[in-house]
């Protein structure tokens, strides 16, 4: 079961409908912005005695988090798609203001309180301030025209997003895509000739993956063909990463 609330809506204003804008202030203070509680509860095998939910609530951690998190993102998917809303989009463990794990009684955990919980802290990763600074000199370099941004790039974000999912049917379409477009934009990169090998290697993969979309098209994947888009899949994001090395 998911319940969605929204947490600390801004009061709506009563604004005379003739005035479509207002002046604003040279310093004005931080609007109020809504924020949103999002709780999975597990109801397919309830905790029957205190002693065994605190048993669970030890072992408990980031593992049930993604658990609620890929719940919480099929339902974003769905409304994507109902809404025709193409900024309805997934939501990442980093973008959690705060995660909890607990257990609760009825009406308790379906209003986000608990019994007892935990509060899961994101262990942000050790870089070298070379490596943690790089994506910004990256993004320097696109917003001012220095480096090519390709659309492949887009795609396969795009399709393993899809597969992470466990939507491989659209992970198969649209890597077809984004192979199709990595082959032709890599052939005429700076990088092209230091990723000839990988190029070669991305062309061996085409037959395969359009008979697995091709397959995606009439109804779910074997086994065999989600092996080929897994795979094809991390071949393309490999290219890819070499190319951003031979950029660097």
């Amino acid at each position: 079961m998911l319940v969605l609330v929204t947490l600390g809506a801004p009061q709506r204003r009563l604004l005379d409908r003739r005035r479509k804008r207002r002046e604003a202030a040279p310093e004005p203070d931080p609007t109020p912005v809504a924020t949103a509680r999002a709780t999975v509860i597990d109801v397919g095998a309830p905790l029957e005695a205190l002693d065994q939910a605190r048993a669970w609530l030890t072992g408990a951690g980031e593992d049930y988090l993604a658990g609620g998190l890929a719940v919480l993102n099929r339902a974003l998917h769905a409304f994507r798609l109902v809404t025709a809303n193409p900024f309805v989009n997934a939501i990442a463990r980093e973008q959690a203001l705060v995660a909890r794990v607990g257990y609760g009684a009825g009406e308790q955990v379906a209003d986000g309180l608990w019994a007892d919980a935990l509060e899961l802290e994101l262990a942000a990763p050790r870089q070298r301030r070379i490596r943690a600074l790089h994506p910004q000199a990256r993004l320097a370099a696109v917003l001012g025209g220095r480096e090519r941004a390709l659309a492949a790039q887009e795609l396969t974000l795009r399709a393993r997003l899809d597969l992470d999912a466990g939507r491989e049917r659209e992970a198969a379409l649209q890597l077809l895509v984004a192979l199709d477009a990595a082959l032709a934009e890599l052939a005429v990169d700076a990088t092209a000739p230091a990723l000839a090998e990988r190029l070669a290697e991305l062309g061996d993969f085409r037959d395969a993956l359009a008979r697995a979309a091709q397959t995606a098209l009439a109804g779910p994947l074997g086994p065999a063909d989600l092996e080929t888009v897994s795979a094809t899949l991390g071949r393309v994001e490999a290219a890819l990463r070499a190319r951003l090395a031979e950029l660097s």
